[in-house]
């Protein structure tokens, strides 16, 4: 699992909510005090899901950090949520105990719905688990945990899938890869795992304290259980009998790791943002404009600094963003439709692929940092955002977008105008080419193809001709960025 961002959400407490329920408030318990009596109602807070981001409308539980009973205190971890770009830790503001769990691990639920009970006492943990039982029967299926996703009977069919390889699948090999890191339970400790990875393992027959946690700390989740369920039968089937079932086995045609042919997979939280968001992008009246640059001195640049840590993509997002001080129209952005901002920061977002999605850390002020600088910066964000760790303003605040496809031998292609921004250049690879010199003699150069989608609302093509003239001459004299 990715590592943790320390943020906080709201535990916030909901009187109005509780009034609205038709059954009678619980009855006020009665202290002594020495001046006057007074009636102290009890204090049980609604755990909410948070919005992580402004686009995140629904949040998936990755992990419960805390069980069912456990003492809180203000500001610790309690629970792991991933988001439409990253995987977090949430947590409490408040003291008291973790009641309820509402939402088992794998579970999905809106921004804003209830998630856990938390107890401001021990003694009124049970008034709290009756509150939480009573809410889970009258809700809707959709609104409960996942069955689909991490229930006991898809963990057996993925256990009985798993006879058809010889090989532990990559989860387990994954738990044993970190077993000196994260162990499970130390000198007869206490083991931490999750209420669902204990149910889970229970059902499966898997012993809790053999395993070895992928989880915050070490934490056994439910993907730990089911991987190690599944090692454990493959292994016991390929002892029992190993020629029987390589003979028996039919062939079959091999597929990408991980991938079951014909298998219908719903979209990760991160997958069904950048749906919305691309279908948001045709809303949005767009052109696009081509430009060939020569890169034969840039290449030479490269050569000359790559051994100092610079990469191709921060001299692309430097030469970008000092194009871009000159033309700020094609650093613009309109989101109302009614009016636009000339961005007084050159943010250069650029698109990253990652395990499920894609995101789009940015290099900001990308015009005034120095190339070593810049570079370290992208190094470290890109890390970021593989474990998912990025933090909200590192994806969300570019003003242009960046996506270069080069490295894979694309020469060419177009994209698609992320929201809110004004422009998107497609960069291609660098490609050796024949070309007629000035002089009439025949030559050849490193070209590139680069295309530029942009809002056609605020930015026209004469802007997008004079910014790509501009970026053109900076790369192919390249002098300006390196200082």
């Amino acid at each position: 699992m990715a590592g943790l961002l320390n943020i906080s959400t709201s535990f916030i407490s909901s009187p109005s909510k509780l009034l609205r329920k038709p059954n009678p408030l619980p009855t006020p318990t009665l202290r002594n005090n020495p001046s006057n009596r007074t009636l102290i109602q009890a204090k049980i807070r609604e755990i909410f899901m948070p919005a992580l981001s402004s686009t995140m409308t629904e949040g998936k539980i990755v992990s419960w950090v805390k069980s069912e009973g456990d003492k809180l205190s203000k500001g610790e971890s309690v629970v792991v949520v991933e988001s439409d770009k990253a995987d977090m830790d949430v947590e409490t503001f408040y003291d008291g105990f973790l009641a309820a769990i509402m939402v088992e691990e794998g579970g999905v639920a809106p921004v804003g719905s209830a998630i856990a009970l938390l107890a401001e006492t021990e003694d009124e943990i049970a008034e709290a688990r009756s509150k939480a039982n009573s809410d889970s029967s009258s809700s809707s299926p959709a609104s409960s945990p996942s069955a689909s996703e991490s229930s006991p009977e898809k963990a057996q069919e993925a256990i009985a899938a798993a006879t058809t390889i010889a090989t532990p699948p990559p989860a387990a090999r994954a738990s044993v890869a970190v077993a000196s890191l994260h162990p499970a339970s130390e000198g007869g400790k206490r083991i931490v795992a999750s209420p669902y990875a204990k149910k889970l393992a229970n059902e499966l027959k898997v012993e809790l304290g053999s395993l070895v946690g992928s989880g915050p700390n070490g934490r056994i989740v439910a993907k730990d259980v089911e991987a190690a369920a599944a090692s454990a039968l493959v292994s016991s089937i390929t002892s029992e009998s190993p020629k029987s079932a390589a003979s028996s086995a039919p062939p079959q045609v091999s597929a990408a790791p991980g991938i079951e042919l014909g298998t219908v997979v719903p979209f990760t939280t991160m997958q069904g943002a950048v749906s919305r968001n691309m279908l948001e992008s045709l809303t949005v009246p767009t052109f696009r404009v081509g430009y060939t640059i020569t890169t034969d001195a840039l290449d030479q640049l490269y050569k000359k600094i790559k051994s100092k840590g610079v990469t191709m993509t921060a001299l692309l997002a430097k030469a970008t963003a000092l194009a871009l001080v000159k033309h700020p129209v094609v650093n613009s952005s309109c989101r109302d439709g009614k009016s636009f901002t000339y961005n007084s920061s050159t943010n250069i977002a650029v698109a990253v692929a990652i395990d499920g999605g894609l995101i789009t850390p940015v290099l900001s002020d990308a015009d005034k940092v120095n190339i070593y600088s810049l570079s370290r910066q992208w190094k470290e964000l890109v890390d970021k955002a593989r474990a998912k760790q990025l933090q909200p303003h590192e994806y969300n605040s570019g003003t242009f977008t960046l996506s270069n496809l080069g490295m894979f031998g694309v020469d060419r292609f177009d994209a698609i105008l992320p929201p809110g921004t004004g422009a998107i250049m497609a960069v291609g690879a660098s490609q050796p080419t024949v070309v007629a010199k000035k002089d009439g003699r025949i030559g050849m150069q490193g070209q590139m193809q680069v295309n530029v989608t942009a809002d056609h609302r605020i930015i026209y093509g004469a802007d997008l001709a004079a910014f790509l003239q501009t970026l053109a001459k900076i790369i192919e004299n390249p002098v300006d960025l390196t200082l």
